[in-house]
């Protein structure tokens, strides 16, 4: 990744972890002068990736509400390649995996391109990464298609976990909080999810670390419906002690 890019995720991982920053605090962050500040604002309000304001930024949403596919894929990317790493070597050959939507569901997609086993995908751009692959046979959910995230809902969608059982899900959420149980922003999203949960013999949960303790507007399941769960090496210290306090398997990329 090019220099300028470097930077300019990091502004935005800073400004959606950390919420409203100046200016000022991006420069001390970065080690760079206001004028190159100024200008990735500038680019970076184009994109549509954060909102510049006077002297400043803001992250484009927060709190429940559903960030854009294009924001997300700009957020913790190294560590998402992390995750889809061991992730990958949890699943054996010849099995059958329900793999999730999101970015981090893309990640994976291309780890497993190569890989002899079955998968139903919920989503039309990790059914895009895999249809390169001569070796994974692709099944696609029906139902409708969310614009933007291109995930597959409704009854259609749902039908073909009452039909098929699978090995493995591989279930990515927006957040995962001890207590709360694991979450999702969109509430047609959850219904599937909570039916691909149902439909497979185990699961793991793919998530970065960026998602522990917090919750979204839908639960899906109590963090102890689960087998595994996989984040990356930023996980707070508090938050894996809680985990690792639960009856689940819980692995660090």
């Amino acid at each position: 990744m090019k220099p300028t890019q470097e930077r300019r995720q990091a502004i935005i991982e800073f400004v959606t972890e950390r919420g409203r920053l100046s200016i000022a605090d991006l420069t001390h962050h970065l080690g760079v002068s206001e004028m190159t500040i100024r200008r990735d604002l500038a680019a970076l309000d184009s994109e549509g990736t954060i909102r510049r304001i006077h002297g400043g930024a803001l992250p484009v949403v927060s709190g429940s509400y559903e960030p854009p596919f294009s924001v997300r894929t700009s957020l913790r990317a190294a560590a998402k390649q992390e995750i889809a790493t061991l992730v990958g070597s949890r699943i054996g050959d010849g099995e059958t995996v329900i793999l999730d939507g999101g970015t981090t569901a893309a990640a994976i997609a291309e780890v497993l391109l190569h890989r002899n086993i079955s998968i139903c995908t919920l989503s039309l751009r990790v059914a895009d990464v895999l249809t390169a692959s001569t070796a994974v046979r692709l099944m696609i959910a029906g139902g409708i298609v969310r614009p933007d995230e291109r995930s597959l809902i409704g009854p259609a969608a749902l039908r073909i976990f009452e039909d098929h059982r699978f090995d493995v899900y591989i279930m990515t959420a927006s957040g995962i909080h001890i207590s709360a149980g694991i979450t999702e922003w969109n509430l047609d999203d959850t219904a599937v999810k909570r039916a691909a949960l149902r439909a497979a013999n185990r699961c793991i949960v793919a998530c970065d670390a960026s998602k522990f303790g917090k919750t979204a507007f839908g639960r899906i399941c109590a963090v102890e419906e689960v087998d595994t769960i996989v984040t990356d090496s930023a996980i707070d210290p508090r938050q894996q002690s809680a985990f690792g306090a639960v009856d689940v398997n819980f692995c660090v990329a």
